[in-house]
């Protein structure tokens, strides 16, 4: 097959519509755009985003932020320096962190974060590490697990 056989079908092209020829031609004088207005005028009839006064999409878009990500994943932090209060081989997760006290409330699966020195070796359970808080708990001679439910 070569560019030049690609044609279109007999009878699938229609030729365009003859506007303002007189009355006998069926598209006279307002050429079946109606009488006034401004679509009937010649042109665009308004510019691309217009939404007739509306605030239109792209000024109701928050501004050069970008979108929100629609199902964002929560998670209870914590960081590394508040876990430097506890006994050393101590089994860390959500649960015992609440029963320490350490954290308040649960928003999701437990993340440690790194910010802050730790000198005490812990077994954390944890949802989500940063690279950081993993290199510190394991540089201080406790492990990192990752749990089920990230």
């Amino acid at each position: 097959m070569r560019l030049n056989d690609a044609i279109p079908k007999p009878g699938s092209r229609k030729r365009g519509r003859r506007l303002g020829r007189g009355i006998s031609a069926g598209q006279g004088a307002s050429c079946g755009k109606g009488m006034r207005g401004q679509n009937s005028r010649s042109g665009h009839s308004t510019r691309p985003g217009f939404e007739g006064g509306q605030n239109p999409l792209y000024r109701r878009l928050p501004k050069l932020k970008g979108f929100p990500v629609v199902n964002r994943k929560q998670y209870t932090t914590i960081n590394v320096c508040q876990l430097a209060s506890l006994s050393a081989n101590t089994e860390v997760t959500l649960a015992s962190l609440l029963e320490a006290g350490l954290l308040t409330a649960s928003r999701g699966p437990l993340k440690i974060l790194g910010n802050g020195e730790l000198n005490v070796a812990l077994r954390i359970e944890a949802a989500a590490f940063t690279q950081g808080a993993r290199t510190k708990i394991e540089a201080a001679g406790g492990t990192c697990e990752l749990s089920g439910n990230s």
